[in-house]
């Protein structure tokens, strides 16, 4: 499970034990939404130095189905990847492309109740049914190692009457997860007699402070029933509805009202973020886990991240606990797309150890982009997860 190794202020460092290895943590999750991470394979992730990647339930329910991954032995041999895995509820995606399917087809696109969640799917029209249970069961059927319980995301803006509504559909939709998942691990104990998968509970409650609160107690209330019983509780406490649209001052004060009220005894995931100074400010308020498509998603578009000084990186990068915007303390970004880099050829960052700035010119990633070759994908990709990942290993030190 969770080995908490140190803890200076809030900042922790510790071991996270799953089925399929032990995780170092702080640590940041590529994310490989259809068992891939974008233009990059298991051999470029063990280089960066990635721990764990996380998988997409929805879509790789949709599409090739949990069961023809059952049947290749699982997510991991199917995409050739020996670490762990954490696998999302899939509510996420529901919701978000709900409104893309109605845009489509004209269809309601997601409708909820308290069975479940149906929506049509944006790419064919067809529609689905997604209820706590099967979530679970698309999880273990992948493989999972990390499994995330279904909840309801509320969008931003908000109210508190509908946020509230949401908070108390989700502490539901949890116990049942909690209940179905252990059931079909004791089921199953001759497949877990080496290692079950971990279960994590999802706090929302928008940007309400009582509602945070509250999610917090009514999950710990669902883990307090299980003592003394045959199963453990939450395996991990995940934040989520942190990146919806809300405005990023928000973020600190979510942590600052949650994190106090988490157990210390369990990894803590904070879902979808984000910046680089924003993990540092998460790993700083007592966070442990991270994902974001920041660094795949501004790679391909041509936006590389650059250390200023990674020799004498500092933690904490800032004593204003107010400051938002650290970016101009540890890191910057650039376009490689800029003229002043056509004839640059020096690397995209000469204190990176990644196999881009190994091997290649800020001027040769530059050609690369204005003729649209494939190959700038994998190197700015790698690039800058490599970034992330190494921000990471700083951290942890």
């Amino acid at each position: 499970m969770f080995e908490l190794l140190s803890q200076k202020n809030n900042r922790r460092i510790g071991k996270l034990h799953t089925k399929s290895g032990v995780i170092e943590t702080p640590f940041f999750m590529p994310i490989a939404t259809k068992g891939a991470v974008k233009n990059v394979s298991p051999e470029d992730l063990i280089a960066i130095g990635a721990q764990i990647v996380l998988g997409n339930t929805y879509h790789l329910w949709l599409r090739p189905g949990d069961e023809l991954i059952a049947k290749a032995g699982g997510l991991h041999r199917f995409m050739n990847w020996d670490g762990p895995i954490l696998t999302d509820s899939g509510g996420y995606q529901v919701f978000s492309l709900g409104a893309r399917a109605k845009e489509k087809y004209g269809s309601s696109g997601v409708s909820l109740d308290e069975k479940g969640v149906s929506f049509v799917d944006p790419t064919n029209g067809s529609k689905h049914f997604m209820s706590p249970e099967k979530s679970i069961d698309i999880q273990l059927n992948l493989g999972s190692d990390i499994v995330m319980v279904l909840d309801e995301c509320p969008p931003f803006p908000c109210s508190h009457e509908d946020a509230k509504k949401s908070l108390e559909l989700t502490t539901r939709w949890a116990a049942r997860c909690f209940k179905h998942f252990h059931k079909k691990v004791a089921e199953n104990s001759e497949k877990y007699a080496k290692g079950r998968p971990l279960l994590f509970c999802i706090v929302q409650g928008s940007i309400y402070e009582d509602l945070r609160k509250e999610s917090v107690h009514q999950l710990m209330n669902i883990e307090f029933s299980a003592l003394g019983g045959p199963v453990s509780g939450w395996d991990g406490y995940a934040i989520g509805g942190v990146a919806v649209g809300e405005p990023r001052k928000h973020l600190y004060d979510i942590l600052q009202w949650v994190v106090p009220f988490l157990p210390t005894d369990k990894p803590r995931y904070l879902m979808g973020l984000g910046k680089p100074e924003e993990l540092v400010a998460a790993v700083e308020a007592g966070m442990d886990m991270f994902d974001c498509v920041i660094p795949t998603r501004e790679g391909r578009h041509g936006r590389l991240f650059q250390w200023k000084r990674i020799s004498n990186f500092q933690f904490p990068i800032s004593n204003d606990k107010e400051c938002v915007d650290l970016q101009g303390d540890f890191y910057e970004t650039i376009n490689i797309n800029n003229e002043q880099f056509k004839e640059d050829f020096t690397p995209i960052d000469s204190q990176c150890d990644c196999y881009a700035c190994k091997n290649f010119t800020k001027a040769y990633l530059n050609h690369l982009l204005r003729t649209d070759e494939p190959f700038f994908l994998k190197l700015a990709s790698v690039h800058n997860l490599r970034f992330y990942h190494r921000l990471m290993e700083l951290l942890r030190k």
